[in-house]
């Protein structure tokens, strides 16, 4: 993964690798990307920071706003920002009502009020330390006084950093600068009390060394590896949510075998340590894992669906994995792949929509590999509508499917597909690809041979649709007079 700017010598000079840089003022030093990065969070927040100061109130930039500052990452925070208080949620909401277009408390009940100011959200949330009871997934919350036990509570020393808004003091009491310049994942209290008070914490560390570029801490990945099993506790919901974070980053492998390595795959996505088993020959991986690892890495990382997809299009093979004349098959192993697809999806609560679309992708990943056999124009129209709007997504899909080091193969792959596409968008130019509507409705049929609604109706349009398929659009007077020839046969048998 690409280091950030942060790391580079000049701004380490800038910013001493020291626990002594806590207390020096944001914007005490020359402009540089760092300090404009945190002009614009001091800016869309002074609105509230005046409120809260005049009402006796202290208010902090907090978690991953004020991390994403340091880092010079993209400024998602400029439309998201979280804020810490000493004040209660009954006065946050009091102080921000006026000034707000629109505010809620849902997260009342965890110290949290949200709202809207000048199209920009805020999540403020009062200083806190919560807790899971050991078999519970209801966390015991109590409010704290001090910013210092707050931050003690957070998940990682990277987000464990606060900046108070009335004077712009980096609060950073765990280092977590330091570890980000360092490369290091760490836990602001031991790894084993962070985890207690949320499970989820071991597969979100999953997320942040992926994204970061990070190595867990030897103690980190002890406690991960003897606790994992706390993770049974922690919902479906929020598992399957933090997994699409994971799988939103761009390079996701180091992520995903941190979760194979310490276990916590096997409470959540068995099929994961699974495909280590399974050697491939044709890719010439160590294991299917491995190739599962880099098709993911390859596809759009903005593209969940195709993720997802790409995570889950090998997990038939340690099931259908059979030997024919002394080589390793893995016949079917789409089909059984995408039945274990919606099961294991469904699992993890995903929507019925996002099922059906990676499935249907798993399903379809090697419907190509028989193109080199030649294609009708027929069959590629049927490629086409069987993969309807997931088509450029499954022709993703099998382009980062290709991993082999063989470069003869690679290019054979690639010219293959450019060849199917290349006749798909012909095909495109010509006639209306991805329709399955026949040139004629019930209603006509029933009109032009005078048919009553019955089985008959349904074998004609049976025919115009195979019709369809093998010969595309033809026009109302074309298929009228294939329909009267196809008439004249079914009255004489």
């Amino acid at each position: 993964m690409q280091r950030t700017e942060f790391c580079s010598d000049t701004t380490a000079q800038r910013y001493p690798a020291s626990p002594t840089w806590r207390g020096r003022k944001v914007g005490a030093v020359s402009a540089t990307p760092l300090e404009q990065r945190f002009d614009a969070l001091f800016t869309v927040a002074r609105p509230l920071a005046e409120r809260f100061e005049a009402a006796g109130f202290e208010l902090y930039l907090v978690g991953g706003c004020v991390r994403d500052a340091v880092i010079g990452a993209p400024p998602k925070a400029e439309r998201d920002v979280d804020l810490t208080t000493n004040a209660r949620p009954e006065a946050i909401e009091a102080l921000v009502a006026p000034i707000a277009s629109s505010v809620w408390d849902q997260g009342r009940k965890f110290g949290t009020i949200g709202c809207r100011i000048d199209g920009v959200t805020f999540e403020i949330t009062t200083f806190r330390a919560d807790a899971y009871e050991p078999n519970s997934r209801k966390p015991i919350v109590a409010f704290g006084d001090n910013i210092e036990s707050d931050l003690a509570r957070r998940d990682f020393t990277i987000n464990a950093m606060a900046v108070r808004l009335a004077d712009h003091e980096l609060i950073d009491p765990y280092d977590g600068r330091l570890d980000l310049l360092t490369k290091r994942l760490r836990t602001p209290l031991d790894p084993a009390i962070s985890f207690e008070d949320d499970p989820l914490r071991m597969l979100r560390a999953a997320r942040f060394l992926a994204r970061f570029d990070l190595t867990p801490d030897p103690e980190l990945i002890a406690a991960v590896e003897r606790d994992h099993e706390r993770l049974a506790i922690v919902s479906a919901e929020r598992i399957r949510d933090e997994l699409c974070e994971l799988l939103a980053v761009p390079t996701s492998a180091p992520g995903l075998t941190f979760l194979v390595d310490t276990g916590l795959a096997q409470h959540f996505l068995p099929e994961l340590p699974g495909l280590q088993l399974e050697q491939d020959p044709i890719h010439r991986h160590k294991d299917v894992f491995t190739h599962t690892l880099a098709v993911v890495d390859k596809t759009d990382h903005t593209d969940h669906i195709l993720r997802l997809a790409a995570l889950f299009h090998d997990v038939g093979k340690p099931k259908t994995r059979a030997y024919v004349n002394g080589a390793v098959s893995f016949r079917n192993h789409d089909l059984v792949g995408a039945k274990m697809t919606k099961t294991r999806m469904r699992a993890l609560k995903f929507s019925n929509d996002e099922i059906a679309d990676v499935v249907r992708l798993v399903e379809l990943h090697l419907r190509v590999h028989t193109y080199d056999l030649g294609w009708t124009d027929s069959a590629v129209r049927r490629y086409a509508r069987d993969a309807g709007p997931l088509l450029n997504r499954l022709n993703a899909l099998i382009r980062c499917d290709c991993t082999t080091r063989n470069p003869k193969k690679a290019a054979e792959l690639a010219a293959r597909m450019d060849d199917l596409e290349d006749r798909i968008d012909d095909l495109r130019k010509r006639e209306d690809l991805l329709s399955k509507r026949p040139d004629l409705d019930g209603e006509a049929v029933m009109a032009h041979l005078g048919l009553q609604p019955g089985p008959i109706v349904g074998k004609a349009m049976k025919f115009l649709t195979e019709l369809l398929h093998s010969e595309g659009p033809l026009g109302t007077e074309e298929a009228t007079k294939r329909l009267d020839a196809w008439w004249a046969e079914q009255n004489r048998s």
